[in-house]
């Protein structure tokens, strides 16, 4: 039985895999498209430059935003040397696309398979990614004000104007989102903007574009906010991988 089964998964725009469990390892990698994929530690967004190692019984869900073709390799958890414990984003170079591609040949004799297996194992390089976690309010009216920035992160409204709308103080809907997510509501709102953004990027719209589209008057103001919370600019955010 090979120790390295492949799979892969045409997914439509938005479609997505929900929240579940694999007995064994999974890498997950987009042939094409771009891959975001959720679990409680983090959110990883995987250009074809990059793939994701999600280890045994770790939770996650796993959403296309344009169309894409999800190439995922299944590894039997006591035959593999690798013993991360938490999800590793590593380089998808070109070697290790070309080794997905070849176990997914059937045809394999177990000798191909077996050499073929090991060298994953080998080319497997972790890669450090700021990861962008957004955690939503569980008091209902910080939640709602939240579940409409997250439809429309472009909305550059106060909590002051917020609260009129939904008749509660402003003052309260800043605490409320200081105590659930444990942040200012200013550095919450950025989060869920770049959450956004990152998925466009990668697809490969302009900064321009998507800075609008995620409520920055200026690139300039975006790539900011967007070095403030990563550390990197975009641009690097994305070149790290072809390191």
């Amino acid at each position: 039985m090979p120790a390295i089964r492949a799979v892969t998964f045409p997914m439509a725009p938005r479609s997505r895999f929900e929240r579940h469990t694999h007995d064994g390892h999974q890498l997950a990698w987009a042939a094409n498209g771009v891959l975001t994929v959720l679990t409680d530690l983090g959110t990883w967004v995987l250009p074809p430059s990059r793939a994701l190692w999600i280890p045994a019984a770790v939770p996650h869900e796993t959403i296309a935003s344009e169309r894409s073709t999800m190439k995922t390799l299944y590894l039997e958890a006591d035959r593999c040397p690798i013993r991360w414990n938490s999800p590793r984003p590593v380089i998808a170079t070109a070697l290790l696309a070309a080794l997905i591609e070849h176990l997914n040949d059937d045809s394999l004799d177990p000798e191909h398979r077996a050499r073929a297996e090991q060298l994953i194992f080998d080319l497997l390089e972790p890669v450090e990614i700021t990861t962008i976690q957004v955690t939503m309010p569980s008091d209902e009216r910080a939640l709602e004000v939240a579940r409409a920035l997250a439809a429309d992160p472009s909305d550059t409204r106060s909590l002051a104007a917020w609260g009129r709308q939904i008749g509660v103080s402003g003052r309260t809907l800043t605490r409320a989102f200081l105590t659930d997510t444990g942040i200012p509501f200013a550095r919450w709102r950025t989060s869920v903007r770049l959450q956004t953004a990152i998925p466009l990027l990668a697809a490969g719209e302009p900064v321009a574009t998507v800075a609008g589209y995620v409520g920055y008057e200026t690139a300039s103001a975006f790539i900011a906010a967007f070095r403030r919370h990563t550390g990197i600019t975009p641009g690097a955010y994305f070149r790290v991988a072809e390191r």
